[in-house]
């Protein structure tokens, strides 16, 4: 499950940063110049499957439910991360255990409560709220001055893009997408300490495994036998691996190369991705103010990655020779 600008480096991939450490440094292996977009494009590769997924979920959502496509989408990137990976499941300490368990409930949790969401409130909104749990991350995760613009840019592109404000929107709509943001934070921390603590995708694998377990009785107690249903089952594999296979895939691997407050950053982008979705499968238009709203997390994006480019090449600047 590597690609090549992602695969296992030769000594071990350094603790990216969380919040409540105080820690904000690059890694000691931070890549230089051009070879720094390779972590960078692994997040908007991922940004872009989970978004196009998530549209093609909300056309699957009359036919099972927000309960069903979420059990739908766990289930299938379960069985197929699981048997492409095959993990090893001796050998691990309790510390590993509980991480991936942690690691597959805020997956849960995530889904679970921003499909409830987008049940509730338009796509696009749902996205914007939610992506408001990453922001609060790279807020408490970095300590430099320079970072805290970016995010309060991207912050000010976030509520532009929903609008300027939220109050006429459905209040629990609101509150699941919130919440979503929440689990979304969650996610970031436990699948940079998987990504430390397993090889490859073992640790994403052993993780789905616990979501899709976790939702199939409520799936279940929803849909029925609506989930059997052979469309339903292949709409349903289809938003699990744009969804979740590759995006999770593709966001641990960076993960093992990007400090947290960096990646949370990135994240904003997601309202933007999800605008461009929403137009090219459900026909949602852009009007011009959500087009300065995705230009201010564009901008806030890039400038975060400029400047954890340029900390990497600053760290490395003393000891070279003249």
């Amino acid at each position: 499950m590597t690609t090549p600008s992602a695969a296992t480096p030769s000594t071990p991939a350094p603790a990216a940063p969380v919040a409540g450490q105080g820690h904000t440094s690059a890694p000691t292996d931070a890549p230089r110049g051009r070879g720094a977009l390779g972590p960078v494009g692994l997040v908007l590769a991922g940004g872009i499957s989970v978004q196009f997924g998530g549209a093609l979920a909300v056309t699957l959502m009359p036919r099972a439910g927000a309960l069903g496509v979420v059990t739908l989408r766990l289930l299938v990137a379960a069985i197929v991360l699981l048997v492409v990976c095959r993990p090893r499941l001796r050998g691990h300490s309790r510390a590993d255990w509980t991480t991936v368990i942690v690691f597959g409930l805020a997956m849960a949790g995530m889904n679970g409560l921003f499909y409830q969401s987008v049940a509730r409130i338009p796509l696009g909104t749902a996205v914007t709220l939610e992506v408001l749990g990453p922001l609060a991350l790279s807020v408490l995760a970095s300590r430099r001055a320079i970072n805290f613009v970016w995010a309060g840019l991207a912050l000010a592109g976030v509520f532009l893009l929903g609008g300027g404000g939220f109050g006429s929107l459905d209040p629990a709509g609101v509150a699941f997408a919130l919440g979503a943001g929440v689990m979304w934070a969650a996610y970031i921390i436990f699948s940079a300490r998987t990504g430390r603590r397993f090889p490859q995708a073992d640790g994403l694998a052993l993780a789905m495994a616990v979501a899709a377990v976790v939702f199939l009785p409520l799936g279940i107690a929803e849909s029925g036998a609506k989930l059997l249903d052979p469309t339903t089952l292949a709409l349903g594999a289809a938003v699990a691996v744009l969804s979740s296979v590759l995006p999770y895939t593709l966001e641990l691997l960076a993960l093992r190369r990007l400090p947290a407050s960096t990646f949370a950053i990135l994240m904003s982008l997601e309202p933007a991705i999800a605008a461009a979705a929403g137009f090219l499968i459900l026909s949602q238009t852009l009007t011009l103010t959500e087009s300065a709203a995705i230009a201010l997390v564009i901008v806030a994006s890039m400038g975060a990655v400029r400047t954890q480019v340029g900390r990497g090449r600053a760290k490395t600047l003393p000891g070279q020779s003249a």
